[in-house]
């Protein structure tokens, strides 16, 4: 993206300059769309708890169960851009409706299924209107809420309500699993998804439909294969190697397919993401941000559930319950702290620290052993972790989606969806890879050390790139990012 402003037809601004404010919306809305929203975070996390359950009860192989997760996150990756265009076509809050409906009926019927077949099936249909329900929450929370106060704190409170939700996903599991079966894993998102259909109408506007904006069809198949093969390639290359025939074709034909659909946008009248979405400074490093926030969450989940399940032999409802601080801290920085920074000082600043303190909460974990207890270390890095988290997501996310055009809400919110989407992607695969192979090479001159000490070697390496790439992204996050708070 440029550093310099974009020179984009005129947006509709964050602060209009009417005599009329812009009307309050209140919670309500912010409670639908959260709810829905959580809904598609919930299932990833619960569904790791399930799958060894999953495994044994339906009798699928070591690479059928790894399908159903692969199948959801493929279809929800491949599927994010359209589905911001289709909730700018015929109306942001018919869409959110329709992808509550489908993703409640698929989820139904994975509940129900009665082999590994029809479970991963239903995955891949929960996955498709999963992209659909998120794409619209995001243009919703643009179209919604207009007013800078009342946006700073609906980001605030719907970011720490997905970061939370993340963790809570791992307890819901446990307890679900273990108490009334996997199944009900898949029935709690038709329980959930009862707050959407009933309140929606209600309490979301009828956003119209923009009937100029088209889809492309072309660039639909570009984009979605090409998204998808990108996340098949980062997500596998953490248990299959980079040098695998399998990851170097997923990821060349994304690199392929990916360029062309960026190609493509240039000559549309009506593009499936306009570039002048991300090409403007702030949108654009706003998104970085939101990889690199994601990078840095996902990354840091993943590290610590292995410690503390394979090391440290937490079991998984015990792993949750440690990931609570966590929740807890983000929550804080997300819903009080945010809201209120985010109306006094320069996105830039916050961004830059937010990210820079992230990779700082990492910093503990490379001291961690074989024979570490929970505390100072784990329970100091994730407190930190969170709050910093909390802190940089919703300010990322309120600086990725400003002053964007009334056509373009759906295309920035999917964008900002994609964006934290393929930030997941690379930690898991960059992070998981890191560790792997240290751990590898640190077994292979101390082998009587152990595979303990080995694996902690491995942890504590991908901590210390974890800390340095989220160190080194806050430079330029400060340098281009130049939107001013509302309120200077």
């Amino acid at each position: 993206m440029s550093p310099i402003r974009s020179t984009e037809p005129a947006a509709i601004p964050s602060t209009p300059v009417a005599v009329a404010a812009p009307r309050r919306r209140g919670l309500w809305p912010l409670v639908v769309i959260a709810s829905a929203h959580l809904m598609a975070i919930l299932d990833t996390t619960v569904m790791f708890v399930a799958l060894p359950s999953i495994q044994h009860g339906l009798r699928m192989s070591v690479t059928g169960r790894q399908w159903v997760v692969t199948a959801y996150t493929l279809a929800l990756a491949g599927l994010l851009l359209p589905g911001g265009r289709l909730a700018d076509r015929f109306g942001a809050t018919r869409t959110l409706l329709v992808g509550v409906i489908g993703f409640a009926s698929a989820s139904a019927i994975a509940g129900a299924a009665i082999d590994g077949g029809m479970l991963i099936a239903a995955r891949t249909v929960q996955g498709a209107f999963g992209a659909v329900l998120i794409s619209s929450t995001k243009s919703l929370l643009i179209s919604v809420y207009t007013d800078e106060d009342e946006r700073a704190r609906v980001m605030g409170i719907f970011t720490a309500t997905l970061t939370a939700g993340a963790a809570v996903g791992l307890i819901l599991g446990g307890v679900l699993t273990s108490g009334l079966g996997w199944r009900w894993c898949m029935y709690a998102n038709v329980a959930l998804s009862m707050v959407a259909m009933t309140a929606g109408p209600r309490v979301l506007p009828n956003l119209p439909g923009r009937k100029q904006v088209r889809i492309d069809i072309l660039s639909v198949a570009l984009c979605s294969i090409g998204m998808a093969a990108l996340v098949y390639g980062l997500g596998e290359a953490a248990s299959l190697g980079w040098r695998d025939g399998r990851i170097i074709g997923a990821l060349a034909a994304a690199a392929v397919l990916l360029a062309g659909f960026v190609i493509r946008q240039t000559g549309k009248p009506s593009p499936l993401l306009p570039l002048r979405v991300v090409w403007d400074r702030n949108r654009g490093w706003g998104m970085v941000a939101l990889i690199v926030n994601a990078l840095s969450t996902f990354g840091m989940m993943l590290i610590l559930t292995y410690q503390l399940q394979s090391v440290m032999h937490y079991s998984a409802l015990r792993t949750g319950l440690a990931l609570i601080p966590f929740a807890l801290a983000a929550a804080i920085g997300s819903a009080l702290l945010a809201p209120r920074l985010m109306l006094r000082v320069a996105p830039r600043w916050l961004l830059s620290a937010g990210i820079a303190v992230e990779g700082a909460a990492l910093v503990p974990l490379i001291w961690l052993t074989p024979h570490s207890g929970y505390v100072p270390l784990i329970f100091l890095s994730t407190m930190l972790e969170g709050l910093s988290t909390g802190l940089a997501a919703p300010v990322a996310l309120s600086t990725a989606v400003r002053d964007t055009l009334p056509s373009d809400t759906g295309a920035a919110g999917a964008g900002t969806s994609a964006a934290s989407q393929l930030g997941s992607s690379i930690g898991a695969a960059l992070l998981n890879t890191v560790a792997a192979s240290a751990a590898a090479g640190y077994f292979a001159a101390h082998a009587t050390a152990g595979i303990a000490a080995a694996t902690v070697h491995g942890f504590t390496t991908a901590m210390i790139w974890g800390a340095a790439i989220l160190i080194a992204s806050a430079i330029p996050i400060a340098a281009f990012v130049n939107a001013e708070a509302p309120h200077r």
